[in-house]
């Protein structure tokens, strides 16, 4: 596959600049994280042709051992920070089997203004602030010295800058240090501990979420009433949905041992739900498990699953003394 371009491009609405991970649309900027920069470029490189997932993994993933499941997530990701319906692609459709495909139009960005120029971008902290523009020296008065003017408002500006972004550094450390009060406990009850990710909709038309946000819930309320093991509330778990976080960083802000994932994919009347538990110190696999319902009553299919998976959670939980004791 060809190397992924540097320069400008514009993909359907929107600039892409490869080289600042930003790209805009109207008065809109935002920056991609470097997986979906790279996932998005590879996908132009060849755009209107299917890329296939083993290719995306060996591009955007270079020398890193991931499952598919990565690049699901990235596509989904990308698609909402790019608006694009799934269900009615303008961006990126979905080829069941085989891969994905870019269908906006892709061309260099030539003869354009800089998209940093004039846009809203995010700062730091989350909050949008309106860049300085040429046109800000239209505002200046005719008369008395125009340098001056522009000087003190340039120096204002970027003490007010600053301003924001020493609060925004310290409103961080603060939540880094309440997430780390919060899940400092002992390491007895730590491995006691699990977190449900939200499934992932593997469906070939997408619109299964939710049953799979549904599978997710009836997991986390099954395990929380499993005697000593703590659960994070659906909210806490939701919060990661579509993100790119790896599961240590995840188990470490939720401050769990394990986590558990899983996927939802459907033929036909029958759907199969894989499961995953994973050790979140070390990233190996615990165990997993597929399971294979008619696909008639959602209720009865995720209280069934979440029963069996509750059963065999349980069982690991039991043994586990056991085997320590052995040692």
């Amino acid at each position: 596959m060809e190397h992924a371009t540097t320069e400008m491009l514009r993909i359907g609405d929107w600039c892409v600049n490869p080289t600042s991970g930003l790209i805009s649309r109207d008065c809109e900027t935002t920056r991609l994280e470097a997986r979906a920069m790279g996932l998005l470029l590879c996908l132009a490189t060849r755009a209107g042709k299917v890329v296939s997932i083993e290719d995306l993994l060996t591009h955007v993933w270079p020398g890193v051992i991931v499952t598919p499941d990565s690049v699901y997530q990235a596509v989904a990701s990308l698609r909402r920070v790019l608006g694009d319906d799934p269900r009615q692609p303008s961006y990126i459709v979905t080829v069941p089997r085989l891969g994905y495909r870019l269908v906006a139009q892709v061309s260099p960005w030539k003869d354009q203004p800089t998209p940093s120029m004039g846009s809203r971008s995010l700062s730091n902290n989350g909050s949008a602030h309106e860049s300085a523009t040429s046109d800000t020296s239209a505002l200046l008065p005719r008369g008395g010295s125009r340098s001056g003017v522009k000087w003190t408002f340039l120096t204002a500006m970027a003490l007010g800058l600053f301003a924001a972004f020493l609060a925004a550094f310290h409103f961080q450390n603060r939540i880094a240090r309440s997430n780390l009060s919060t899940s400092a406990s002992s390491d007895e009850q730590r491995q006691q501990s699990i977190a449900v990710l939200p499934f992932l909709d593997l469906t070939d038309g997408m619109n299964e979420e939710p049953f799979a946000d549904g599978m997710t819930e009836e997991l986390i309320d099954k395990f929380s009433k499993i005697p000593y093991l703590r659960v994070p509330s659906p909210t806490s778990s939701f919060y990661f949905k579509g993100k790119q976080i790896p599961i240590a960083d995840i188990a470490k802000k939720l401050g769990v041992a394990c986590v558990l994932d899983g996927s939802v994919r459907k033929s036909g009347n029958r759907v199969r739900i894989a499961t995953r538990l994973i050790h979140a110190n070390n990233g190996f696999v615990i165990w997993s498990e597929t399971y294979d319902r008619p696909f008639d009553d959602i209720l009865v299919v995720q209280d069934e699953i979440a029963d069996e998976v509750t059963k065999r959670l349980r069982a690991s939980i039991e043994a586990k003394p056991d085997h320590d004791k052995s040692q």
